[in-house]
């Protein structure tokens, strides 16, 4: 059974418990600007995400970063034409595509070669990723499915299975999430391509 948090009410608390839990591993859904997300920080936890969501193997998941440092540390380079997005659009619903330096170490979300990531307009989130770092985060739905609105539904419809340890650790109630998922682009062969369409018509 998760912990359920009332960010409106505890907001210092909530930083605290799923700080906690994240380092220690675990699944924290976390509220938005968009809609609600699954949060880890470790590979171990990111494949419990897949297990929640029931969602395919290959199928890459986003990094949320607390701001533009954060999301150069993970990156090899950021073309021109992303950055400016980037500047103009940040922290709000876009995710770039970029290349991921090919050092050794754990590695969360995307693949080896890319990585998305995002800044949410999110003030309580951000502290949260300032406090822990960048989080593999995928909306808080059955894969293929729409996400709720609402935490507890959010719980309700993501029950882990009896035969599996992949459970939500701690939930963070920020209220009705009822944004769109973010505008995914990339910079691939000298043009800017929308991999998915979203709140900023790019």
């Amino acid at each position: 059974m998760a912990e359920l948090i009332d960010l409106n009410t505890e907001p210092d608390r909530a930083l605290e418990v799923a700080a906690a839990a994240l380092r220690a591993g675990r699944v924290v859904l976390v509220p938005t600007d968009t809609v609600y997300g699954l949060a880890a920080m470790t590979p171990e936890a990111e494949d419990d995400l897949f297990v929640l969501k029931g969602r395919p193997a290959d199928r890459s998941i986003a990094v949320l970063v607390a701001d533009r440092p954060a999301a150069e540390s993970l990156a090899e380079s950021v073309p021109a034409p992303l950055a400016e997005l980037m500047d103009r659009h940040w922290p709000g619903p876009l995710t770039v595509v970029l290349p991921r330096p090919q050092s050794g170490g754990p590695q969360i979300g995307g693949d080896r070669d890319t990585v998305g990531i995002r800044c949410p307009d999110h003030p309580w989130l951000r502290r949260l990723l300032a406090e822990v770092g960048p989080l593999a985060t995928t909306s808080a739905n059955r894969h293929a499915r729409q996400t709720p609105t609402h935490a507890t539904e959010v719980l309700a419809a993501l029950l882990p299975a009896r035969d599996s340890s992949a459970a939500i650790t701690v939930a963070i109630d920020g209220g009705p999430c009822a944004g769109e998922a973010s505008t995914v682009v990339a910079w691939r062969d000298g043009k800017l391509q929308v991999l998915r369409q979203g709140p900023l018509n790019l």
